[in-house]
């Protein structure tokens, strides 16, 4: 016998809904509690709760005196949070480039089935590109996408934008995970990267998910001695300390 939703969780639904789906797109402005108590026809104390978990998900952001808002995903960038290499570099002050290597439609077989939860000889696109930071390269993105969920993927130039970021304008994200392990990487990794043999590697897992599903899987290889992984995590409904009299971890010496 099932269970009806709670009516906040609707609510929820409802607004992510229209996130996944593009209507709302990162930085517009989400319905107030005024409004939706109007035009859901739901109590202000529902409303508020819908507001409130959304905004510790992740899914918007509560302004002060100006309202709600969709969260932009793509201005992110550290450990707890899907990463736009691109922007990453961006913001060092550096120039980002990227070649790819291989850029082809296929059918998914096992480990990449299974990670997309889809039946063997679904077609993915698979990408396989190098990025730079000022020419020197620092992360080797070997990713498998859901076709279906990005029809006009082989029409891209990735080499112009980056996975990422395309894959963001398709439909806002949902769900990450993310695993990071370290490891010797094999000899085409090495060659991609241009790195010593016995050098270690950080070899991130991710797979993203859209519309209560996974859309991508990705291995992202980094060569250690030229990359490092940062986060800062602040608990639900806490706010980040700002100060700049306490230094960052990534300037601290080892």
């Amino acid at each position: 016998m099932s269970t009806a939703k709670p009516r906040y969780q609707e609510l929820k639904d409802f607004i992510i809904e229209k996130i996944s789906s593009g209507e709302l797109q990162p930085a517009d402005r989400v319905p107030s509690e005024n409004e939706l108590v109007e035009t859901q026809r739901v109590s202000r104390m529902t409303a508020n709760r819908a507001l409130r978990e959304l905004n510790d998900e992740g899914y918007v952001e509560r302004v002060a005196g100006r309202g709600t808002f969709v969260s932009d995903y793509r201005s992110r960038s550290d450990l707890l949070e899907v990463q736009n290499i691109a922007d990453e570099i961006a913001r060092r002050g550096n120039r980002h480039s990227s070649r790819v290597m291989w850029h082809s439609r296929q059918h998914a077989r096992g480990e990449i089935a299974k990670a997309l939860h889809i039946e063997q000889g679904t077609d993915v696109f698979h990408l396989l590109l190098v990025h730079y930071e000022n020419d020197v390269p620092v992360q080797l993105e070997d990713r498998h996408i859901l076709s279906s969920f990005a029809p006009d993927c082989m029409e891209q130039d990735f080499d112009e934008i980056t996975p990422s970021a395309y894959l963001t304008g398709i439909a806002p994200l949902q769900e990450a995970e993310q695993a990071v392990r370290a490891g010797i990487p094999n000899q085409a990794v090495r060659k991609h990267l241009d790195m010593e043999k016995g050098e270690a590697c950080l070899i991130v897992i991710r797979r993203t998910w859209s519309k209560g599903r996974p859309v991508t899987f990705s291995r992202l290889h980094h060569p250690g001695s030229r990359y490092e992984l940062t986060g800062h995590y602040t608990p639900p409904g806490s706010t980040r300390t700002q100060s700049t009299e306490i230094v960052g971890l990534e300037n601290l010496r080892q």
